[in-house]
């Protein structure tokens, strides 16, 4: 059935902008008294309202009735919301001067979340993945990435794993899942950091393949993680197998980039540490460079350098790190906005992280931009300015958003 959806004072479509470097505002197309016809989920047509309902004189209108600003679903291309408890004691010895190494020597960390979350029963992390993603799909957020990585071991992986798959059948936002196995030695494994990764290229990747639970692996890359030499040989065995690649890189130390583009990861993820070594690695590649303001706002940390990334070329998407330690609040669009601040980046810029750019992180080319053939997933603001909406630093969310062109 079509369905013909407007006028909106300003539809920004996102089309035609580059998908590596930097963008200038006044290379964004913006169709004032616009509609957008949808059917099946997709877009069909996106142009002026009055003109669209001439045409497509039998679709079904949808008619918006006050001024709104219409802009395509953000993608969260990073996450961890699906966890059990919280890390408050964390934060607050962070803020007293603790750093984050030495809250995980402490027994705080990653470890104190896996223990929550390997005591959470299945019903229990469930429902607090759906109230997360829900919440995020409030916010204008229609494709969320969540990572597994709080079990540490082949049982309670897949617990976290099913646990994802479940909640996508449950919520209408897109949930896309990513094995972290890999995300720390756990402190009750028998043996050293590479037999721990052979434990999971053995014993756990081949179940995920085989029930399907994910097609996406991830490595950290650090000093409280995994060294480089084990990584590259971690994600070469699970390249061979089939799995597309993301890497957590350089978030206190410079190197896990190098691993990420020498293996032709999708994306490599947080770069905080980055130096100009890393920005001209992943500028001259097709790894999508991933900044995560929210840990650094969480950790109180340098952003990674956004702004450089873009001069050099570099496919920067903007992703929120949701999880229960380093980055708790969740809202995207607030901690792009002061990302912005800092890092001097144009809302062209801003806008193509959060959509098009974060679905190339995700390896989805069916996204990310309000055009013909698309899914129908957008976004409607109270405002007759799209410069509005950085501008209250998150402040002005979104009053309507649609989910393969149904309202939600």
């Amino acid at each position: 059935m079509e369905k013909l959806i407007g006028p909106f004072k300003q539809i920004l479509t996102l089309a035609g902008l580059s998908l590596k470097g930097s963008l200038h505002d006044d290379q964004l197309e913006i169709i004032t008294d616009g509609g957008v016809l949808t059917e099946n989920g997709l877009i069909k047509a996106v142009g002026k309202f009055d003109n669209l309902r001439q045409e497509f004189p039998d679709a079904v209108v949808e008619e918006i009735h006050n001024d709104q600003l219409l802009l395509p679903g953000f993608i969260d291309c990073h996450t961890h919301i699906c966890f059990g408890g919280n890390r408050a004691k964390d934060y607050a010895l962070r803020i007293a001067g603790k750093t984050y190494l030495e809250i995980a020597k402490a027994g705080g960390g990653i470890w104190d979340t896996v223990t929550q979350t390997r005591l959470a029963d299945e019903q229990t992390l469930l429902q607090g993945l759906l109230k997360r993603a829900n919440h995020h799909l409030s916010e204008g957020v229609t494709t969320i990435e969540v990572k597994s990585g709080y079990g540490l071991n082949a049982e309670q992986e897949l617990k976290q794993l099913r646990t994802i798959r479940e909640a996508g059948k449950l919520t209408k936002v897109d949930l896309v899942s990513t094995c972290l196995a890999a995300h720390m030695l756990p402190k009750d494994f028998d043996g050293d950091k590479k037999q721990y990764l052979q434990y999971v290229l053995d014993g756990l990747l081949p179940v995920i393949r085989e029930e399907k639970l994910s097609n996406r692996v991830d490595i950290f890359i650090e000093e409280s993680a995994f060294d480089m030499e084990s990584a590259q040989t971690y994600l070469t065995e699970a390249k061979q197998m089939g799995f597309d690649l993301t890497v957590h890189a350089d978030q206190f130390t410079a190197g896990g980039s190098k691993v990420a583009v020498e293996i032709g990861a999708v994306s490599a993820d947080h770069l905080e540490a980055s130096g100009e070594k890393e920005l001209n690695l992943l500028a001259k590649s097709n790894t999508v460079a991933v900044v995560l303001p929210g840990a650094a706002l969480g950790l109180g940390m340098s952003y990674a350098p956004a702004r450089k990334l873009l001069d050099a070329s570099a496919t920067v998407a903007i992703a929120s790190d949701w999880n229960p330690g380093s980055a708790p609040m969740g809202d995207l669009l607030l901690q792009a906005s002061v990302l912005a601040a800092a890092e001097k980046l144009t809302t062209a810029e801003v806008f193509a992280g959060l959509t098009y750019r974060a679905a190339k992180a995700l390896n989805l080319d069916d996204r990310g931009i309000i055009a013909a053939g698309m899914i129908a997933d957008m976004q409607a603001y109270p405002c007759t300015d799209y410069r509005e909406i950085l501008y209250y630093q998150g402040k002005l969310k979104p009053g309507m958003v649609w989910k393969k062109g149904k309202r939600v």
